[in-house]
């Protein structure tokens, strides 16, 4: 009987000395701060880039339109004023506030 009692209690001290097991933690505050930052600013350059492009798109097209409208209005006279003329005027104008917008940014 002692011996069961002296092995059962090794059984127990054994099992008390084991190294307890690691607790995972998660990414502290910083680390994840860092990598969202990083983030928005990758994004933010992202959008800015798609911006730009579609800016000189949008110039290039108003470079188009203002040509188009120069030679419409060289071929008119005094008295004559052609609907497409307005047209193309207020497609630049659109186009012209579009581009300002654009410019000002987010």
């Amino acid at each position: 009987m002692t011996a069961l009692l002296l092995g059962s209690g090794i059984c127990c001290v054994a099992q008390q000395t084991a190294p307890p097991r690691p607790i995972l933690q998660p990414p502290s505050n910083s680390d994840e701060t860092a990598w969202e930052a990083q983030q928005k600013k990758e994004m933010a350059k992202k959008i800015n880039l798609q911006r730009q492009d579609e800016i000189k798109k949008d110039t290039g097209k108003l470079l188009e339109l203002a040509t188009e409208l120069k030679q419409s209005v060289d071929k008119t006279d005094e008295n004559t004023l052609s609907l497409e003329v307005i047209k193309k005027a207020e497609q630049i104008e659109k186009l012209a506030r579009s581009v300002k917008e654009k410019m000002k940014g987010p």
